[in-house]
């Protein structure tokens, strides 16, 4: 039986970080007992992902359309620093940060759908992939396999400038020019698109989260005076329990002293009559 390594690859790193590694060692098992033993150590040899970088594949997996409009940002931006156009380069550079925030909260939304908490480090860690993804086209390779087990750090500068005296590229068709300025136009505008509606779901659920504050606030008040009310009561039926026992203690001892001066009574009464004592037997 034939192992492909590359399918394999694509499908474990589809799962989620905690399902990885049992996958993997069985897809390895599975390799060796077909007696393909370099293919088993390929696999096995495959890294877990990180969080970030399973949110990074995600993003790849789910979102093709952005990730090509992304590379195709990288690769103008490249250009431009290449050819020192300052003007396209000052306008890329902002397409860069709004589009690289709107799709690290994207593949943010992606990774919690499928249950996967992303923290804020890993969102930066993200971030920084995408960077990288923009900066150098080797990163961009690796980004866009959606197989990376790690984040990707970005170069100091873009790693595409040339060591010697930049060369102007031969100009480019202009129909394929606008096409592809136009899906890095659509890319921006739905990234500006994407942040402002989750500024907005931010400020409702702030919203909600401070409205649920107030009402268990109030719960708590109305809470805190039942309570107060209980204990005064709780207090006052332990005092008019204390009250009635010592009333109670008081009755019996008065029925005991009338239960003895009345037995006395009768004692004298019988002894008046010259009767024998009424406990006395005929």
């Amino acid at each position: 039986m034939d192992v492909d390594v590359e399918a394999v690859a694509d499908e474990l790193y589809g799962l989620a970080p905690g399902r990885f590694t049992e996958a993997r060692d069985a897809q390895a098992a599975r390799a060796r007992k077909a007696g393909r033993a370099q293919a088993a150590r390929a696999i096995a040899g495959l890294r877990r992902p990180t969080r970030a970088a399973y949110a990074s594949n995600l993003l790849v997996r789910r979102r093709p359309e952005e990730a090509a409009a992304f590379l195709e940002l990288g690769e103008a931006l490249r250009q431009a620093h290449r050819s020192l156009d300052g003007t396209q380069l000052k306008a890329l550079s902002h397409q860069r940060h709004v589009v690289v925030a709107a799709l690290a909260r994207t593949a943010r939304q992606l990774a919690e759908a499928e249950g996967q908490a992303v923290s804020e480090s890993a969102v930066h860690e993200v971030e920084q992939t995408l960077h990288a993804a923009l900066a150098d086209p080797d990163a961009a390779e690796l980004w866009s396999s959606g197989r990376l087990s790690t984040a990707l750090d970005p170069p100091v500068g873009f790693s595409a400038l040339p060591a010697a005296a930049p060369v102007r590229p031969q100009a480019t068709a202009p129909d394929a020019d606008r096409a592809a300025e136009q899906r890095r136009a659509r890319l921006a505008e739905r990234a500006r698109a994407e942040a402002e509606a989750d500024a907005e779901a931010r400020e409702t659920e702030q919203r909600a989260a401070e409205q649920e504050q107030r009402d268990r606030d109030r719960a708590v008040a109305e809470a805190d005076t039942r309570v107060a009310d209980l204990e005064r009561r709780l207090r006052e039926a332990r005092a008019g329990r204390t009250e009635a026992r010592r009333a109670l203690a008081g009755a019996a001892d008065r029925a005991r002293d009338a239960a003895r001066a009345a037995s006395e009574a009768r004692r004298k009464a019988d002894a008046a009559a010259g009767r024998p004592p009424s406990g006395d037997a005929g």
